[in-house]
């Protein structure tokens, strides 16, 4: 199935922005300021708070538009980059150094973890329009889906429920349920045993 594009700049940005397609802004200024303010309070209330603490931080997500399910363990040093496009249903878990960067809509299941330092990468940029804009992409990670530490999962990349994408793996497409993955780019290395029902 081809990956649906979620939000193309070129149809939100105006071309008279600036002469040089490479100095417009992916995104309209109301975007940038609230982005501006969540940093702030990322910085100074989220990224501060001690370990324990994920209510709070799950508090502070939400504040901010994202939907998160109970017992949500997102760490400190965790970093979303926006969290009005993020839905956690319940126990999902970013570890430190975890990052999302989701322009576009994200949907975590119950159970998924992010551990350290896996990134989640929701956009990209058209390299064969000569404005080169930006385009992001919703994605979906299913109920007890694990992406192991420093792995990446690109734009436009579905993760079945209970996939593994293993330690610094790279899926570039999307990644079957209940299958563990491994290398750059992931290939299928063997069925994982199917031990929750969701």
């Amino acid at each position: 199935m081809p990956r649906q594009i979620h939000y193309n700049a070129n149809e939100h940005i105006s071309p008279e922005t600036a002469a040089d397609p490479y100095l417009r802004p992916a995104f309209s200024t109301s975007n940038r300021m609230r982005r501006v303010i969540w940093n702030l309070c990322r910085l100074l209330l989220y990224r501060t708070s001690p370990r324990p603490l994920h209510s709070w931080r799950s508090f502070l997500l939400r504040s901010f538009g994202a939907t998160m399910g109970p017992n949500c363990h997102f760490y400190p040093g965790s970093k979303v980059w926006a969290p009005w496009n993020l839905t956690c249903a319940d126990q999902v878990t970013a570890a430190d150094g975890a990052e999302i960067y989701n322009p576009a809509p994200i949907i975590f299941g119950s159970h998924a973890i992010l551990s350290q330092d896996a990134y989640i990468c929701g956009a990209t940029h058209d390299y064969d329009d000569a404005a080169f804009p930006l385009l992001a992409y919703a994605m979906s990670f299913g109920a007890y889906a694990w992406i192991c530490a420093r792995a990446s999962v690109a734009p436009g990349v579905n993760v079945g429920e209970g996939a593994v994408l293993g330690l610094g793996s790279v899926a570039t497409r999307d990644l079957a349920p209940w299958t563990v993955y491994a290398g750059a780019p992931a290939a299928k290395v063997k069925d994982r045993q199917r031990s929750h029902e969701v």
